[in-house]
């Protein structure tokens, strides 16, 4: 499994009321468990600055990636990047094997 990051800005018409966040974030969550049962979050943020979410994941590949991203766009992102990330450990083996 590959880990990505998932980089969200939500639409001012979909976070006017704060208190539905929990709800909808769980609508989302669902439909991302259903088109993407291999993806395994990690850990999911709250952000102060240019996005509001970032979540850590697991994903097969760079496909299921763009699904993740595309079902943020059609829930009420205005704006869903997902980065790949390499751990640590596995860079540092890439750099050593130049």
């Amino acid at each position: 499994m590959k880990t990505f990051i998932l980089m969200t800005k939500l639409s001012p018409e979909f976070i006017k009321n704060p208190k539905t966040r929990a709800a909808k974030g769980r609508v989302w969550l669902d439909k991302v468990k259903k088109s993407c049962p291999n993806v395994k979050f990690i850990s999911h943020y709250a952000l102060l600055g240019k996005f509001d979410f970032l979540d850590i994941y697991e994903a097969p590949d760079e496909e299921t990636a763009a699904k993740v991203s595309l079902i943020s766009l059609a829930n009420g992102a205005t704006a869903a990047e997902s980065w790949t990330a390499i751990p640590y450990k596995r860079y540092l083996k890439v750099i050593k094997d130049l």
